[in-house]
């Protein structure tokens, strides 16, 4: 989407990816090698359950359905960062993961007019419609002049 295609209140769909069990341990071994997202037997016995994927492989998975299906040809180019990130709720393997991004506003920079700078909000849900991953983010986009 081109950044004039963007809109206060609109919201973006995408998904579901279904994380596997191995996606899970690769990303948790090389990544996040705690023992909850990386060895079964002891977080069978720990608070979750079971092994959970590392928030920032959700965070990775967000990233992944926004750059497909919001940020694909579009004019962005980079991101100052994150207002919050939320893990809500735990993902397992075999979660079907949809996100859901508002916009929350957009406008161009005062100083740079070929500067576009989107605020939104994305929220992924598992399928069971249970909230997991809750941030606010800020893109950038470089805009014809």
């Amino acid at each position: 989407m081109k950044f004039a295609e963007f809109f206060a209140d609109q919201v973006i769909e995408a998904g579901p990816y279904v994380l596997t069990h191995d996606e899970l341990l690769a990303f948790a071994t090389q990544w996040d090698p705690q023992w909850f997202h990386i060895d079964a037997q002891a977080a069978a016995n720990g608070p979750h359950g079971g092994l959970i994927a590392s928030g920032w492989q959700t965070c990775g998975i967000a990233m992944r359905l926004a750059a497909q299906t919001a940020l694909s040809g579009s004019e962005s180019f980079a991101s100052p960062g994150l207002a919050y990130v939320k893990w809500t709720h735990p993902v397992r393997a075999g979660d079907a993961l949809s996100l859901r991004a508002t916009v929350l506003d957009k406008r161009t920079s005062a100083n740079k007019p070929d500067l576009g700078i989107l605020r939104w909000r994305w929220q992924m849900f598992n399928q069971e419609g249970t909230q997991v991953l809750d941030l606010e983010a800020t893109s950038l986009f470089k805009l014809p002049v």
